[in-house]
This record gives C-alpha cells, structure tokens and sequence, in this order.
C-alpha cells in the first residue's frame, strides 16, 4: 500500500476506524474508571471560575475521542511514506497512553501537583504528533487541532486547582 491511499469505505478501512474508535474509547473507558470513583475528592477541591461543570467533561471528550480516531484513520488510510505514517501512529499511541496517566496522577492518585507534570508531557505529545499527522494528511492534524486546544485549556485548570489548593503561596515565588 505505499504511496496509495485505502480506499474510505473498502472492507479493511472500515475495520481500521473501528479497531481506532475502540482504541480511543477504550483510553476514554479507563480514563474514566480511574475518574469517578475520586469525583467526591474533586468536588471538594477549590476550583477557579472559569472550572466547567462536571458535565460537560464527558461530552467534550467524546467528541475530542472520536475525533482522535478518525485523525489516526486518516493518517493511516493516507497517501505518503509508510515511515512516516508508523512514527505518527506510534506518537498518537503514546499521547494516548500519556492521556489516560492524567487521569491516574491527578484523579486516581488524587495529585493535580503530578497530573500537572502529566498534562505538560501530554502537550508536548498532541504537538509531536499534529506535527507527525500534518506531514502525512493534513486533515488529520487539523482534527486534533481542538484537541490540543482542549488539553491546553485544562492544564490551565490543573494549574490553577494545584495551586489553589496547595497551600503554596505562588504570588510570593521567586521571581
């Protein structure tokens, strides 16, 4: 299949986007089982304003979920050298994998302090891998792009609870 793309709708390319929707639900599925049973935690932790409801985490990341899958699909399906095609799939893997650690460190673990250095590594990963996507198929970057912009949004959030609910004066840190 080098240098080909696979046909959208053969048999095989359909497989493809449901092995990659399973995949991405399944990151969801444990990230969400890590998430909560420790919600009782999280409501009693000091949230800034701009903290969404709780309600709206789950349809957000459902719709970023699928929206990672059919990236992945694209990239996967796409025209263009199968290297290049292995190290963006395998980058979108270890984002996913570093996805579901947030929910382990500041959810499971009950540590925004930890989940923050998660989140971090998480930003970096989505970047390795939209630079990845975008030299394979352009529309599968532009599908994480509201990914990136998600994750960027709740490191903030993480950032913000840390330090709301740390104890540590971060207006008296070193400048």
């Amino acid at each position: 299949m080098s240098g080909a793309s696979e046909p959208a709708f053969s048999k095989r390319s359909i497989v493809a986007l449901l092995i990659l929707l399973a995949a991405c639900f399944a990151a969801s599925a444990i990230g969400g089982a890590l998430t909560r049973p420790n919600l009782d935690w999280y409501e009693t932790l000091t949230k800034p304003g701009f903290a969404p409801p709780n309600s709206v985490f789950p349809v957000v990341w459902s719709i970023l979920y699928a929206m990672m899958a059919v990236a992945a699909w694209l990239v996967w399906r796409s025209r263009g050298d199968e290297s290049d095609k292995k190290t963006a799939l395998i980058w979108f893997g270890i984002q996913i994998a570093i996805n579901v650690a947030w929910s382990f460190a500041f959810f499971f673990m009950q540590r925004p302090d930890y989940g923050f250095g998660v989140i971090m590594a998480l930003l970096v990963a989505i970047v390795i891998t939209l630079v990845l996507f975008a030299k394979v198929s352009r529309a599968g970057a532009l599908l994480l792009v509201p990914y990136l912009l998600w994750v960027g949004f709740a490191a903030g959030l993480n950032f913000t609870i840390w330090a709301l609910n740390s104890g540590y004066d971060f207006s008296q840190a070193p400048s």
